[in-house]
């Protein structure tokens, strides 16, 4: 893939050098040109100075041919136009953002332009590894609002419907694996003895997810 990253701080520089090592094409953008010491000695990308909202700019990084952009400037509202301009102007097919401040989400939902905010991601992760660290997700959606969890099941649950562990809204039963067979469970599959579950979970939901497992977990 071809990919902007508009912004070479500590964010931009350690995604840009992940994705060239997995052999993408990066062009990266920032307006301080001693940014460019942050990437690797030797990076196989493009390091282009100027504002990332610049149109001008962001044509010399290849934005018309490139297959995405993130913005992960220090500004919010930089962002917010570097984004929209990728995504409005040039119809970039995947446009993603870096948001400092949670009230600014809004704005970008608004546009469609998916966002990562540093403070509610470290707060939901965090949350869960001092009160849920039996249960660890397998992938996060958003900011950290819901996860895939997979946990085997206690003994104790054997026999239950899988259905009786769902909550509408915030818990749904996905996947179970069954003596290393994968599958997805019908409305009347039963828990059998070591199931590992695969749940869908929203992050506020994780403490009554964990009331359905604690009694053997002893926690």
């Amino acid at each position: 893939m071809r990919i902007v990253v508009a912004g070479c701080g500590r964010v931009g520089s350690v995604l840009a050098a992940q994705l060239v090592r997995e052999n993408h094409d990066i062009r990266v953008i920032d307006r301080d040109r001693t940014a460019g010491r942050r990437l690797p000695p030797g990076f196989p990308g493009r390091f282009h100075v100027g504002n990332g909202f610049s149109r001008s700019v962001l044509e010399e990084a290849g934005i018309g041919h490139s297959d995405a952009l993130v913005a992960v400037t220090s500004g919010d509202y930089s962002n917010l136009v570097v984004a929209r301009t990728a995504k409005e102007t040039f119809r970039v097919p995947i446009v993603l953002a870096r948001v400092h401040e949670p009230r600014h989400a809004g704005l970008y939902d608004g546009f469609g332009i998916p966002t990562v905010c540093d403070v509610t991601w470290s707060v939901n992760r965090i949350h869960q590894m001092l009160l849920h660290r039996h249960l660890v997700p397998d992938i996060t959606f958003g900011n950290g609002e819901t996860l895939l969890v997979r946990s085997t099941l206690p003994g104790y649950l054997a026999g239950r419907k899988l259905t009786e562990f769902e909550v509408d809204g915030e818990i749904r039963v996905v996947e179970v694996t069954r003596d290393g067979r994968s599958h997805i469970p019908h409305l009347v599959t039963t828990a059998a003895p070591q199931d590992v579950v695969t749940f869908a979970v929203a992050a506020r939901a994780l403490r009554r997810l964990r009331g359905f497992l604690d009694k053997e977990l002893g926690t």
